[in-house]
């Protein structure tokens, strides 16, 4: 149970601090999309200087611990990001 409990905490604070999370919701023109996070932070990792200014979102604080979940969720949501980088438009429209 306790084993559990800290697992689930564990995931929810990592997905706060996701770059690909982050990078969801960023509207910056021109930035990248496919694999956005994951690419946020390898960017980070390298000792990238602006990651605001290039992907629209900061880099999260430990990159290199984000970088497995950013690609596994940027890996499930390839089709959509294949579909919004190629114009496709998929009729997908949000809010209540």
């Amino acid at each position: 149970m306790r084993r559990t409990l800290a697992l689930t905490l564990l995931l929810a604070l990592n997905l706060t601090g996701c770059a690909t999370v982050r990078t969801l919701d960023a509207a910056k023109p021109n930035a990248p999309v496919v694999y956005a996070g994951t690419r946020l932070d390898w960017y980070a990792i390298n000792g990238g200087c602006c990651p605001l200014d290039r992907f629209g979102a900061e880099a999260p604080r430990y990159p290199g611990l984000d970088l497995p979940a950013s690609a596994l969720l940027d890996t499930l949501l390839l089709p959509f990001s294949l579909a919004t980088a190629l114009g496709v438009s998929l009729g997908v429209s949000g809010g209540l």
